[in-house]
């Protein structure tokens, strides 16, 4: 066995490595962002194993049983429950509440499937208890382990193999074997593979949870997404009392799962039927669309808002809540040059109500629209609108337009504008197909 001890300098935003000292990342562009790190690399030639080589479908496949979180909708979002040894990796702003909804899920999962170790490496057994007791957990199968060293955490999965394990959080812990600081890109990458490696060959599943920098993305190498088999994103304003669970990657199910929650006095509450919940205060003023959000196998009613004022600065304000700013300002120049709709004086707001973050290009013609009607200062109506906007003012086609169509229609929404391309008959539903942002235009303003 041979020792040797390398240092390098290693940016903590992207895990970019370099061998001297830099001000600005290279990579991701971040200052005062590189930190000198030392490890320690075990280098070992006599350590190959030989391995058996056959066919991949000649090898067993593992038994995919699924054990039940003890919620519903967190089941669904990530393909029917926990696969024995699935690494489960959780991010979120802080107090956005993950711890909480991490301590509801142990206590469901131990009253069903055995003792759950809940590693508190942020906070001390005594916070965590008065959480739980705020919370009604009485399970005392739930076991609290406040410590921070790798190895003890290893040892004692090892020794007292628990049903379930759950790392609070991720970048709190240390591995002995590494000089580095906890939280740093070698630390989190170490301690992450590690439980993981151990995890699996014991069959438990592991939750980890992971922290997020000031861009929204998980804090520490890019690395710590491709070791675990799932990560979820924890979204939603922090003095609202909504909560969205976004899957954004999956092995054992499908990815763009939605899972939505609401924070009460007792933690988190599932939320049976979303697009009721985001509809329920909704008034059918002008510049407010209903857009059928669709990113995994459910579609959820979300409204868009836009409001649209004579400016009162040289340059007109474009600000957006839930949606791409640069977007925006893409529809708003196809606006003026194919429909004749000019915002040039006007300062312009959309807004995604409840807060959930949409991203995917059918909300496009709904953002039009709503511009439009706020402009012209006339209600839609009960129409659903989506569809995919070209620079050219075309109207594109979009995934799942039959569901989305039935989604409205279960809600009473009988009228539909969608792209040409998508249309599909639906019983009941009046759908107009357009072609281009002019033909749309034309049906909600004269």
């Amino acid at each position: 066995m041979v020792k040797k001890e390398k240092t390098s300098f290693v940016c903590q935003e992207c895990g970019f490595s370099s061998p001297r000292w830099l001000g600005k990342c290279p990579s991701c562009g971040a200052w005062n962002s590189i930190v000198e790190e030392k490890e320690v690399l075990k280098t070992n030639l006599n350590t190959a194993v030989k391995k058996e080589l056959k066919p991949v479908l000649s090898w067993e496949t593992e038994d995919s049983n699924r054990l039940s979180t003890g919620l519903v909708n967190l089941d669904r979002t990530i393909g029917g429950g926990l696969v024995s040894g699935q690494v489960v990796l959780i991010a979120g702003e802080p107090g956005i509440g993950k711890s909480t909804l991490l301590l509801q899920v142990s206590e469901k999962f131990a009253r069903l499937h055995g003792d759950v170790l809940y590693v508190c490496g942020e906070e001390s057994p005594s916070q965590v208890a008065v959480r739980a007791r705020r919370l009604g957990i009485s399970s005392y199968k739930l076991l609290a382990f406040p410590e921070t060293n790798l190895e003890t955490i290893l040892e004692t999965i090892e020794r007292e193999r628990p049903a379930l394990v759950v790392i609070d959080s991720i970048q709190t812990l240390y591995s002995s074997g590494l000089e580095s600081s906890p939280g740093s890109v070698s630390q989190v990458r170490e301690c992450a593979f590690k439980l993981s490696e151990v995890c699996k060959s014991l069959s438990i599943p592991l939750f980890l949870v992971g922290q997020v920098n000031k861009e929204g993305v998980v804090a520490g190498p890019k690395v710590l997404e491709h070791i675990v088999d799932t990560v979820l994103y924890f979204e939603g304003e922090r003095f609202n009392f909504y909560r969205v669970l976004k899957v954004m990657k999956n092995r054992f199910g499908a990815g763009g799962e939605l899972a939505f929650f609401k924070m009460s006095d007792m933690g988190l509450e599932e939320v049976a039927d979303p697009s009721a919940f985001f509809l329920q205060e909704r008034s059918n003023a002008p510049g407010s669309i209903v857009f059928p959000h669709t990113e995994g196998s459910k579609p959820v009613l979300l409204e868009v808002q836009a409001l649209t004022i004579h400016a009162l600065y040289t340059t007109p304000q474009r600000r957006t809540q839930g949606f791409d700013s640069n977007r925006l300002s893409l529809i708003l120049a196809v606006l003026e040059k194919e429909a004749k709709v000019f915002t040039r004086d006007r300062d312009v707001f959309v807004n995604i109500v409840g807060g959930v973050r949409v991203e995917e290009p059918a909300i496009d013609l709904a953002v039009a629209l709503a511009v439009v009607s706020s402009v012209k200062e006339k209600p839609v109506g009960d129409y659903i609108i989506f569809g995919e906007l070209g620079l050219s003012g075309e109207v594109r086609s979009v995934h799942f337009p039959q569901e989305r169509l039935k989604e409205g229609l279960r809600f009473g929404f009988k009228k539909a504008i969608v792209p040409k391309g998508a249309y599909v008959p639906v019983d009941g539903m009046e759908i107009v197909p357009v072609k281009h942002i002019r033909d749309a235009v034309e049906v909600i303003a004269y």
